[in-house]
């Protein structure tokens, strides 16, 4: 179920910070809120940066990353304000970009409203 996506200006880092990126991320997801990692999906979203701005101002050559984590909403509420953390502290270390400049959201989800195979996780639940 989990789900991670990085928003990022396209040419400001390397594909390597990527992949980087994308492996330490869905360690780290599984490592705080207990899911096993080969359920972790994550991807990198680039922007070109003509289609960018931050805080109405056109991208400049700074990075200011946007992520989103799609968390249970049976998570308790620590969890998630750590995993923000552990993602953001993850996001400053690999693409070397301002603190301040990272923003994230963690995205409660209820079991009932996600699928997998086509069968929501509560009843995935249920029978497990």
């Amino acid at each position: 179920m989990p789900v991670l996506e990085v928003h990022l200006v396209e040419g400001l880092h390397t594909p390597s910070q990527h992949a980087e990126l994308l492996v330490a991320m869905s360690t780290r997801y599984a490592e705080v809120t207990g899911v096993p990692r080969d359920r972790v999906r994550a991807h990198v979203t680039l922007h070109r940066p003509e289609l960018w701005a931050n805080g109405g101002i056109p991208a400049d050559g700074r990075s200011a990353p946007y992520f989103t984590a799609v968390v249970f909403a049976d998570q308790p509420a620590e969890v998630r304000r750590r995993l923000l953390g552990a993602l953001t502290d993850l996001i400053v270390d690999v693409l070397g970009v301002d603190r301040r400049l990272v923003h994230g959201e963690a995205i409660p989800v209820q079991p009932d409203d996600w699928a997998i195979g086509g069968v929501s996780a509560a009843a995935r639940r249920a029978y497990a």
